[in-house]
Parts: C-alpha cells; structure tokens; sequence
C-alpha cells in the first residue's frame, strides 16, 4: 500500500473489516426502529465481525441507551460504535517507548509462524532510526536461512546493525552475543527476533523462556519488553494465541499485522477488551510506513467506515 498519509493508508487497510461491518450495520438499520429484534441482529453482526461476545454485549447495551435518546440512524448508529470502541482501545494504545534507564532496551518479539514478526522487527527499526535512535537487530529465527537475509536486508534499510549466526545455531547464544554487542557500542534498542512456533508446541515455547533467562545473564532487568506478533487473519484464534504465549513468556505488548488482508479487524477490539495488553503498532501493509504506533480513535472510526481526515466529533 504505497503513498498517501497514514490515516488514508489505515482507512484502505481496514477496507475489509470497514466493508463486512459496515454494510452489516446498514442491512440491518436500514430506517427501521431500533428495537430489541435490531439490537440482536447488531450484536450478532458484531461477534461475526470478530469483535467477539463481550464487547458486542457492551456496544448493544451502549446503542439501547441511545435509542431512549432517539439516535436511531445509520450515521448516528456508527458514530456511537465508533465511539464505545474507541472508549475501549485507548487504555491499550501505549506505543513502544525506549526506556532511558536502560540502555540498550531490549524487545524480545515472539509469535507463531506466519504471523510476520522478522518484517515487524524491520519496520520497527525503520521507524526508530528515523527518529535518529541506534538500534542493533539479532537475527534469533535460526531455523530459517530466510529470516536471517531479511533481516540483514531490513539492517541495511535502516541503518541498524545486525548480529547473526548460521542457520542452526543456538538462538539463546546468538541473543546474548547481540545484547553484548548492544551494549558494546551504547544502542538505544535491541530486537530480538526468535523462530516462529506453534503455541501447541511445549518444547518450543520453552526455549523462549532459555531466551530470556540467558539475557537477564547480562542485564537483570531484561527483556524489558516482550512483544507478540499477531496475524489479523486469524480472527478469535489470536486470543488462544495470546493464553499460550501469557504462560511462557511475560508478555509487555502487541502488535497487529495484515489488517490490510482481513475482514476481522475486529478481533483486536476483542484483545483490548480480554486481556488489557497494551497494542504498541499495527500494520495495514507490506511498506516500512504501514507499520505505525497504534491510536484508537482513528481505528476505531477507520473500522466503522468513518472518514478519518475530517476531525471527529
């Protein structure tokens, strides 16, 4: 998705959770009175728009309150969606910050396969070395010669330097030669990139925790930050996804990717509202700029097909 400001690109890249959400909304308003029997069919469209049962109960109940008020419309009717979701996702929209107090700051990224965390990690670095940070990348996927050369190839983008072994190496060893590397030359950051794994898969979520108990060999206090990569297109299956990786791992964040090929943007309103876990980025793209921090009242607007140029009331 190339060109355009970040609000323009974000509205494009919900296009499909905007367009099956939408038009549910409009199929099921459409003039009429807005009763229990539309209530219902609002809630429904909305579990099927992956925003899952608890916050569709919450926006029913909100949308009830204003059909006492008379606001029954189509425009009124997203406003208040909007509105209620936004209220949701703003305690969560917590961007990635570097922590001065510890220099380098180092962010394990974790996820399963496919969920694209090697290309969030670059576009991550992209972003901070745009903001004149010195960031230092391992290349802990050592299974896939594949994510070592792109993250090479994102190091050379950004300006970031890369540690790396062969494929098959000791992916705990090559994080704690990173980390000394980091602190060797005074890094603001350090990413940490580890092979994907299936969250069913007990040997392998137990190598993350080898991972972080190597680097807190050399800083005590680290990681601290422990972000999982989700793939939007997974819809309700991110949540067991998070249970999973909760148990291993500290989780400090999430990141959202390929919301730009999924009709359940949705599901991301359904983590807010679960797990209270703070969404640092999400990505509506394959470009470096389609990875940005995340706010909540331009997604929540983006998500209900509001245009988001305009200021919103």
């Amino acid at each position: 998705m190339a060109g355009g400001s970040w609000l323009q690109r974000l509205k494009q890249g919900l296009g499909r959770s905007a367009g099956k959400l939408g038009a549910g909304i409009a199929g099921i308003v459409g003039g009429r009175k807005l009763d229990a029997a539309m209530l219902q069919e609002i809630e429904e469209a909305l579990i099927a728009a992956d925003l899952g049962p608890q916050v569709a109960a919450r926006l029913t109940a909100a949308l009830a309150k204003s059909a006492a008020r008379g606001e029954t419309d189509e425009a009124s009717v997203r406003r208040l969606l909007a509105t209620e979701i936004a209220a949701i996702l703003e305690p969560v929209a917590r961007p990635l910050r570097p922590d001065p107090a510890h220099r380098p700051h180092v962010v394990l990224v974790v996820g399963v396969n496919g969920t694209g965390k090697t290309t969030t990690i670059g576009k991550l670095a992209h972003f901070f070395a745009g903001e004149g940070r010195r960031v230092v990348l391992a290349a802990g996927d050592t299974f896939r010669a594949a994510a070592i050369e792109q993250l090479k190839i994102w190091g050379e983008r950004s300006g970031a330097e890369v540690v790396a072994r062969a494929q098959g190496s000791d992916a705990a060893g090559l994080a704690f030669e990173a980390l000394e590397r980091a602190q060797a030359i005074d890094a603001d950051l350090l990413f940490v990139d580890t092979a994907g794994r299936l969250h069913n898969k007990a040997d392998l979520m137990a190598e993350l925790g080898k991972v972080t108990r190597v680097l807190a060999k050399l800083d005590p206090t680290a990681p601290h930050d422990v972000i999982l990569v989700l793939d939007a297109t997974t819809g309700q299956n991110a949540i067991r996804q998070v249970e999973t990786f909760r148990d291993t791992v500290k989780l400090t964040g999430l990141v959202v990717t390929k919301l730009d090929g999924t009709a359940k943007g949705g599901v991301l309103v359904a983590l807010a509202e679960k797990f209270a876990l703070p969404v640092v980025a999400i990505g509506v793209g394959e470009a470096a700029e389609d990875l940005r921090p995340f706010e909540a009242s331009s997604f929540a607007h983006s998500l209900l097909g509001i245009d988001t140029e305009r200021p919103i009331s």
